[in-house]
């Protein structure tokens, strides 16, 4: 069962001062496909299937869609 969710994507992180409390993660909609437990989830973007992992102490998704895309046959 997938679901859409706001989630931290990699590719929109921009330089911030995190002494200030701000790590430059910003938030876009992507749909959760699979979450295996919080360091295996599969997450979908524009399109494109990517690894993600969820922070329960946040309760929040980091989605990486620049190094952990997921090619077409490899899940």
């Amino acid at each position: 069962m997938s679901y859409t969710i706001q989630a931290n994507l990699r590719s929109l992180q921009v330089p911030t001062n995190p002494e200030s409390g701000d790590f430059g993660h910003r938030m876009d909609e992507v749909t959760i496909i699979s979450h295996t437990d919080n360091n295996n989830v599969v997450a979908e973007y524009k399109g494109v299937r990517c690894r993600a992992i969820f922070n329960p102490y946040v309760c929040q998704y980091f989605v990486d869609e620049v190094d952990g895309r997921i090619e077409e046959g490899s899940m």
